[in-house]
């Protein structure tokens, strides 16, 4: 694919340290973070595509290698369709977080054309999960979504974001995120909800995003406003 940047196994493995230690120290590297990503999920990438073969609509998804950015969706369209659509709420989100869908990095460095486009499908969606989970951008939010995102996908990436998100924050953080309904929601959630890379999103634009919660058994998210700060 035109993306791919070979790599052997060594190489591999010092992207991997060295993308881990930089994302732990500097979480907002979104490059250190992607490349981690790739370089130590091998497995669960794999094991992602296994249940999107397994699942009718996960299988129609890896036959159709569908794009999420702002040349395959109308973003004018989705910001038409009525307050609680789920359209209309990602193009919400989206305005509220300052984000667009053509910022998500290219995949490299997975040499399995189809892996790398589980990956790269794994990457769009995650505004996408955002969404439908009702969490916005700021630390609470993203540890969240991270939380619920490992148990789901099984990503090293993930786990290590949901594990010292907010242990970098300070003790305070650690226990205040424990005690918080936010951690037992997402883990209570990414086992109980439907495979979300088996969703095709992009069929489900008009549906309200309290039907897709209920159809893809997710429970009402905690309240999470968007200045919500963790303390240090």
């Amino acid at each position: 694919y035109p993306t791919h940047i070979p790599t052997s196994f060594f190489q591999k493995a010092l992207l991997s340290v060295g993308s881990a230690a930089m994302a732990i120290t500097n979480p907002w590297r979104g490059d250190m973070i992607a490349t981690m990503g790739e370089t130590t999920g091998y497995l669960a990438i794999k094991q992602m595509k296994q249940k999107m073969l397994a699942d009718p609509v996960g299988r129609q998804i890896l036959e159709e290698q569908p794009r999420i950015n702002t040349s395959t969706v109308d973003l004018a369209y989705l910001k038409s369709l009525p307050d609680g659509a789920f359209g209309r709420e990602y193009v919400r989100w989206l305005e509220d977080n300052n984000a667009s869908p053509d910022e998500r990095m290219p995949v490299s460095f997975v040499d399995d054309p189809q892996l790398a486009y589980v990956m790269t499908r794994y990457r769009e969606v995650h505004d996408l999960f955002h969404t439908i989970l009702g969490m916005p951008t700021n630390m609470l939010g993203e540890i969240t979504v991270k939380w619920f995102e490992a148990i789901q996908t099984g990503l090293p990436m993930c786990a290590l974001g949901a594990l010292f998100g907010p242990l970098r924050l300070g003790p305070k953080s650690v226990v205040f995120f424990i005690q918080s309904t936010h951690l037992w929601w997402a883990i209570r959630n990414g086992r109980n909800a439907k495979c979300m890379m088996c969703v095709y999103f992009e069929k489900h634009w008009e549906q309200s995003v309290e039907e897709m919660r209920r159809e893809f058994n997710i429970e009402e998210p905690p309240h999470t406003p968007q200045k919500a700060k963790i303390p240090s």
